[in-house]
């Protein structure tokens, strides 16, 4: 099915086309992210090519959000400073035109979380990447446990449909098939390798894998293109890192993440939108 805002079908071919754009780019991503993950989402993004930013104090976050060319916001561990620096940096995004995405880490369970998550969604953010159950609490229904799903992802589509068609953002369910979705059309990633599940920080860090296709784009290419994009990237990448344990596992994801080009992210990647 082609993309009627680019005329473009969403395929690994083009998940190809943009990953070479994202290391031509180098795009500066601005992460306020939960203390667990802050190293590994640092040099995940150096490897794929883009700059880190870890601005995420309040009277900054909001200036910095201005200029970089993608923001994520990620709810892992909302202490006050950050949960304000998030709201700062989302206004101001919105105002600048900057992407910028929300990852509604253990929503639904936890209340001070979950209410910075839905104010975060009236700021507008261009992407929503969760868990199966994150994206089912974020969109009105029951959280799991934790940052761990208790919910399948096609359990979550319709859920993830009607978010994106309220929020106006592309909404992505993470799982052993990505479902990815603007409300109207849906494209599924196939692959990675459960070796990601045993790491800390895979997931939230590809929410700044998302927000950094997001920044490197051109006026052409769609946020739905540009999230299928960074899921197919981390997918591929993980079933190259795969065969080791998971402290060998995270290191060889980055040297992945880092190896594979435009050509062997579309011979690899396995992309369908139906």
């Amino acid at each position: 099915m082609p993309d009627l805002q680019s005329g473009r079908t969403i395929d690994a071919a083009l998940c190809g086309e943009l990953r070479d754009q994202l290391r031509g780019t180098g795009p500066l991503v601005q992460c306020i992210t939960n203390s667990v993950v802050t190293n590994i989402t640092a040099n995940i993004l150096l490897a794929v090519g883009a700059a880190p930013a870890m601005v995420d104090i309040v009277g900054e976050a909001g200036p910095f959000a201005g200029v970089a060319n993608g923001l994520l916001c990620n709810t892992g561990t909302p202490l006050p400073e950050h949960r304000d620096a998030m709201r700062e940096a989302a206004a101001a995004a919105g105002e600048a035109g900057t992407p910028w995405v929300l990852d509604p880490v253990a929503i639904g369970a936890l209340p001070h979380r979950t209410k910075l998550a839905f104010d975060l969604v009236a700021l507008r953010p261009t992407a929503i990447r969760g868990n199966p159950s994150e994206i089912l609490a974020l969109a009105g229904g029951t959280g799991g446990r934790g940052v761990d799903s208790t919910d399948a992802p096609e359990a979550a589509l319709d859920a993830a449909r009607g978010l994106a068609e309220r929020s106006g953002a592309v909404v992505a369910v993470s799982g052993a098939t990505d479902l990815i979705t603007d409300g109207r059309r849906v494209v599924r990633v196939t692959g990675g390798d459960p070796m990601l599940t045993r790491v800390i920080g895979t997931g939230c860090s590809l929410g700044a894998l998302v927000a950094a296709f997001l920044g490197s784009g051109s006026e052409e290419v769609t946020p739905l293109e540009a999230v299928t994009a960074a899921h197919a990237l981390m997918s591929v990448a993980g079933e190259q890192a795969a065969g080791v344990g998971p402290g060998s596992f995270a290191v060889a994801l980055l040297d992945a993440l880092d190896a594979i080009d435009g050509t062997a992210l579309a011979e690899c990647a396995r992309v369908t939108e139906n």
